[in-house]
């Protein structure tokens, strides 16, 4: 598992008040929300808030970044303008872009901001996915709008659904050489078991991050991401036994590279949710 954030934490821009306790959530990063989570009558004073909370607060300790309305919107732009300026003074880490659907829409977005800024691009339409690639390489990272996604195709939510299109973005994030994809959101926020279960088949996918809306999903949906104590002690069984690397029978079977390769990725999985639970 990249080092990258797996923990995806929403907070809608027109709450303020959430921002710092989202930030000491336990999240590995916050996105605040200045999309879906807030009402057409309330786009505007959600970014004053956002850029009057952001420009008073201190430098955080985790990634910030900002949702911002999608292109073609009437608030894009003043969004855009807003998130630039938040950029070029330390407060953000970069923005995620809904609904993206073409290498073009990242070129604005990166056109009207600092080049390091970074880019999440939401796939959350056919037409993204029929792009995956191009947008792949042109964002830092993709994820996925699993429910804007269903609704665009009139399909149900569900992990039959949406099987080809989480599998999808795998291939294109690993193709692209980014950090692996980032799932969309379970909408139970308290369902403890419904959210573990999620990020597992997430991440037995490919999926090695998750979008969350709620802080009561940080816990259960870090140890889906997390291997089992199975895969744990089958991964230390394979790197205790391989000796000088070669080929060996172990468990009654062979264990060659990429077998062994497949091991030391459960136990920096593990290390890695491990330390992030500290």
């Amino acid at each position: 598992m990249s080092k990258t954030p797996s923990l995806y934490l929403f907070v809608p821009a027109d709450r303020p008040e959430r921002y710092s306790g989202a930030i000491a959530s336990g999240a590995d990063a916050v996105i605040i929300d200045l999309e879906d989570a807030v009402t057409p009558d309330r786009k505007q004073e959600a970014r004053t808030s956002l850029c009057a909370e952001l420009n008073a607060a201190t430098v955080t300790a985790i990634p910030v970044l900002v949702r911002i309305n999608g292109i073609g919107t009437p608030w894009h732009s003043d969004d855009l303008a807003a998130v630039s300026d938040l950029f070029a003074t330390g407060r953000i880490a970069g923005i995620v872009l809904p609904k993206a659907e073409a290498v073009t829409d990242i070129e604005t977005i990166r056109a009207g901001l600092d080049r390091d800024a970074e880019i999440i691009a939401l796939v959350e339409t056919a037409a993204g996915l029929a792009r995956a690639d191009e947008i792949a390489r042109a964002a830092d990272r993709i994820a996925f709008g699993s429910i804007d996604f269903a609704a665009d195709l009139c399909c149900e939510h569900s992990r039959e659904a949406l099987l080809l299109a989480r599998s999808r973005l795998v291939i294109a994030a690993r193709v692209a050489g980014k950090p692996a994809p980032v799932d969309g959101v379970t909408r139970s926020t308290r369902d403890e078991a419904e959210i573990e279960q999620d990020a597992r088949y997430g991440a037995s996918l490919g999926l090695k991050a998750k979008l969350l809306i709620h802080p009561a999903q940080i816990a259960p949906a870090r140890r889906g991401l997390a291997p089992t104590e199975a895969e744990l002690a089958w991964s230390q069984r394979i790197l205790a036994g391989i000796g000088d690397g070669s080929a060996v029978m172990i468990d009654g079977q062979m264990v060659d590279a990429p077998v062994i390769a497949r091991a030391r990725q459960i136990r920096d999985d593990h290390k890695w949710t491990s330390n992030r639970q500290t």
